[in-house]
This record gives C-alpha cells, sequence and structure tokens, in this order.
C-alpha cells in the first residue's frame, strides 16, 4: 500500500481549510475595521461645552437624540426614515459620538462615525436591515464645523 497519495491528498485538504480559515478571518477583520471607522478632532473646550456643540450641530443637520450625555461622553442621533433606491425600500443614517477629555480637560477628544441602515423591502421583512460605515462622506466636516461654530456661539462675540 503506498501512502504517498494518502499524505499528498489530506495535506491538499489542510491547505485549503487554512486558506477558507484565513479568508473568514479576513472577512471579519474587515467588518470589524468598518464598525471602527470613525473620524476624530480636538477640540479647545472642556468635555460639557463641547457636548452641548455636539448635541446642537447634531440637531442642525437634522439628526434626532436618540441616547447619551456629557457624564457617559456619548451621543447617538440618528437622521429620518427617507425612501431608499428600490420601491419600498428605507434608509437612515446613525451619528455616534463619543468625547474624551485631554489629560488637562481642556481640550476634548470627538469621535464620530455614520453609518448607513438599509432595509430593502420594509413592508414584507421589516426589521431586517444592514448597516453600512460611511467613509466619503461630507457629512464627517459637515458636523466638526458646526460643532465648531456652536462652540464658537457659547464664547460670544470676541473682542479686538
Amino acid at each position: 500500500m503506498n501512502l504517498n497519495p494518502l499524505l499528498l491528498a489530506l495535506a491538499g485538504l489542510a491547505l485549503a481549510a487554512c486558506e477558507s480559515v484565513s479568508d473568514a478571518a479576513g472577512n471579519v477583520r474587515a467588518k470589524f475595521d468598518s464598525r471602527t471607522d470613525a473620524r476624530t478632532r480636538i477640540y479647545a473646550a472642556p468635555p460639557r461645552a463641547t457636548y452641548a456643540a455636539a448635541r446642537a450641530a447634531a440637531e442642525q443637520m437634522g439628526y434626532r437624540y436618540l441616547r447619551g450625555g456629557a457624564a457617559q461622553g456619548e451621543l447617538d442621533a440618528m437622521s429620518g426614515i427617507a425612501p431608499g433606491e428600490t420601491n419600498r425600500s428605507s434608509r437612515q443614517i446613525a451619528m455616534k459620538v463619543r468625547l474624551h477629555a485631554t489629560l488637562d480637560a481642556a481640550e476634548t477628544e470627538v469621535r464620530v462615525r455614520f453609518s448607513e441602515i438599509i432595509e430593502p423591502d420594509s413592508t414584507n421583512r421589516a426589521g431586517l436591515a444592514t448597516e453600512t460605515s460611511l467613509r466619503d462622506t461630507p457629512h464627517y466636516e459637515v458636523f466638526f464645523r458646526n460643532v465648531q461654530q456652536a462652540l464658537d456661539a457659547q464664547v460670544g462675540p470676541r473682542k479686538s
């Protein structure tokens, strides 16, 4: 009995299994990376003032407050439901903001993540939606600009 073909077949199966496990790990890593995809900006303001500015910026952009607070350093908000690209589909944009004070508490790091939630058929399959991180969208810059404007409005007009 010759074991070489049998050993060769087993080695081939082991390599194929390793490759499929590697592909699965890559898919999980890609999903995890998209969940942590966020943009960060640091503002020269204490956390409570920055939280108030972030909440005002979210409302100005048309987002509805869901949860969070200045003490938790969190703000979750959601856009209104809009029709999707196909018949009977819908979409929303979710915003997750996390605020962290710097070491001296004079500045606040603001991290924001926007994601699009698409429900393909809201009448027949309600609740089955996919969430995709938005990477190349102007929402980030608009949000950061609105936060800065809200912080400037809190301080009031500057005297020269």
